[in-house]
């Protein structure tokens, strides 16, 4: 008679031995977060969160509060009135006016293979929408294309969102996570610095807001241009906000940097950002600074300085020209 677990002819049969929850296995690749289809893992503190609730908290961990990046359709989830989102300019294309190839790869295909994997076919969204009944301009970038770089089409989305909300003088929201100007176009992206603050001071000039929100990554030419020229600059917990990498500036002055450099509490804490807002009050400020600037435009007036005219000295006479 055999017994369980004996080996016959070869065969094996396990019958008694011990059984492993590949269901309930943590995940083996570098970065991957989400454990099976009902848990996700937090990258931070590793905690185990039942995915509906991960999602109804808007990806942010419940233990660490550390909050995930979002794509552009969930960004706007959690800032606009729900079905008033109207999407403009989404047929926009890079061409490829350098011809750029790398590793045997050209621009065409890359942006290609990228819009099949991100759906979408730019790093920015652009479009309008209301919050809390309010209107309110939206442009939103999309770190899953390209790292959502700066080029052209994403300059000319931008300018002309900015020239609706002359328009129909609503105030502008932009939501920036982005690695920099594309460097499939060259000085084509990095021209998108000029161009976009350069019409941000016209929006300036006909005193309607705009409100910039960083989120993690926020770095490069974005950082240097349109994102800092702001009348209120917010950021999420814990977002990585700068110019160049912290590897960079270590490597290049040679000295230890803090530890939470570069990030939006210690930009907050020496004045690069005026406020930090978790994922779930975002809302709530928007809203509530839409209303106080809206209050402020209705009866503003322009404030004309003059400067008295100084009258030479004696002694400067003589070395007038």
């Amino acid at each position: 008679m055999k017994h369980a677990g004996m080996t016959t002819k070869g065969k094996d049969h396990t019958f008694f031995q011990k059984k492993t929850l590949k269901s309930l296995t943590m995940p083996e690749r570098a970065g991957q977060d989400e454990v099976g289809d009902l848990w996700h893992k937090c990258v931070k503190c590793h905690e185990l969160t039942y995915i509906k609730e991960y999602e109804k908290n808007a990806k942010v961990c419940q233990k660490c509060k550390y909050h995930a990046r979002l794509r552009w359709n969930e960004r706007l989830a959690c800032i606009l009135d729900e079905g008033s989102w109207v999407e403009i300019n989404a047929d926009m294309r890079s061409g490829d006016p350098l011809g750029f190839a790398s590793e045997g790869e050209v621009y065409p295909q890359k942006a290609a293979s990228t819009r099949r994997k991100s759906g979408i076919n730019e790093s920015l969204i652009t479009g309008y929408g209301t919050l809390e009944g309010q209107p309110l301009a939206v442009a939103v970038a999309d770190f899953a294309f390209l790292g959502a770089s700066m080029g052209s089409v994403f300059g000319e989305k931008l300018v002309r969102l900015i020239d609706l909300c002359l328009e129909r003088r609503m105030p502008l929201l932009t939501v920036s996570a982005s690695g920099g100007a594309r460097m499939h176009e060259g000085i084509f992206g990095l021209m998108q610095m000029a161009k976009t603050t350069a019409t941000l001071a016209q929006l300036g000039k006909a005193r309607l807001p705009h409100f910039s929100l960083l989120t993690d990554p926020c770095y490069g030419g974005v950082t240097a241009s349109y994102a800092m020229v702001a009348d209120v600059i917010l950021a999420e917990p814990g977002a990585m906000i700068g110019f160049a990498g912290p590897r960079v500036i270590e490597q290049t002055t040679r000295q230890k940097l803090p530890a939470d450099f570069q990030t939006a509490e210690f930009l907050l804490e020496h004045g690069m950002v005026d406020r930090v807002v978790p994922r779930k009050e975002l809302r709530q400020i928007l809203s509530s600074m839409i209303r106080l600037y809206s209050r402020a435009e209705v009866k503003a007036a322009p404030v004309v300085f003059t400067l008295p005219v100084r009258k030479p000295a004696p002694n400067e006479a003589r070395y007038a020209s």
